[in-house]
């Protein structure tokens, strides 16, 4: 039992001692974005990366600005659209994708999606899958309080206030489950990525010698639909598909 202990608390001690030399370096990557020295900042910031298996939407927002004060399109495009997923419908995010956005060579239009599936896709990106998991665990313990209100209160008319609303917490504990699980699929269906080659090829086919169906460029987003070895089948915005090398692209999600 003391060994188990001990073995807890060296493993506290140690999460709490990454999160203090983690958070050293950032301030000093943030201290080297203001006198300007981006790369380093930039280094900095990657090295949190590498050592942290989760990184907050700040972390990710300060990287992006560093590669687009550097004039690197891809990353900086990557690294905002990473602060969103983890911070949705930010709006200085946004402004500052927007910005990087339109660094890069490919003007592809957007197909905007029409129907009660965009409704309900717009709806749960309100918030991500662990925000509407604690939502769901919020919701859990107010109708248990409010059962335990409607049950032992002897005033009628208390009472039947408790019994209201514990319908309506219900209602409510329901969707945010029923968010959660659609969030959760359409994370799972909907894999979003930047090209990161400087010029690439898309193919008709998953083979070098198909005829090429049209040309990227850095920067651009599109959207993952199927991997066949070393190829992927991607989707742009305007609803174009076509094959091109895995490595010329990073997934946004893991």
């Amino acid at each position: 039992m003391n060994k188990v202990i001990v073995y807890i608390v060296f493993f506290i001690s140690n999460i709490v001692l990454a999160q203090d030399a983690a958070q050293v370096i950032f301030e000093k990557a943030n201290e080297n974005y203001r006198k300007e020295q981006y790369q380093a900042a930039a280094e900095q910031y990657e090295s949190i990366l590498e050592k942290q298996k989760v990184a907050s939407a700040e972390l990710y927002y300060n990287l992006g600005n560093c590669y687009y004060k550097l004039g690197e399109i891809a990353p900086s495009v990557y690294n905002y659209e990473k602060a969103l997923l983890v911070k949705p419908n930010d709006e200085t995010i946004e402004t500052n994708l927007h910005f990087a956005q339109k660094r890069a060579i490919d003007d592809i239009k957007v197909v905007p999606e029409v129907g009660f599936s965009k409704w309900v896709y717009n709806f749960t990106s309100l918030l991500t899958y662990n925000s509407w998991a604690w939502f769901a665990v919020v919701c859990s313990i107010v109708f248990l309080l409010f059962f335990v209100g409607y049950y032992f209160s002897a005033i009628t008319n208390v009472k039947r206030t408790f019994f209201v609303g514990m319908f309506v917490v219900l209602g409510l504990l329901g969707m945010t489950v029923l968010s959660a699980f659609l969030q959760k699929r359409f994370d799972r269906k909907i894999r979003p990525a930047i090209v990161f080659a400087e010029s690439v090829f898309v193919k008709s086919e998953p083979k070098n010698s198909a005829e090429n169906a049209f040309e990227l460029h850095e920067g651009t987003k599109v959207f993952v639909k199927e991997t066949l070895d070393n190829w992927k089948r991607i989707q742009l915005t305007d609803k174009t598909e076509g094959w091109i090398k895995k490595d010329a692209i990073k997934e946004l999600k893991p």
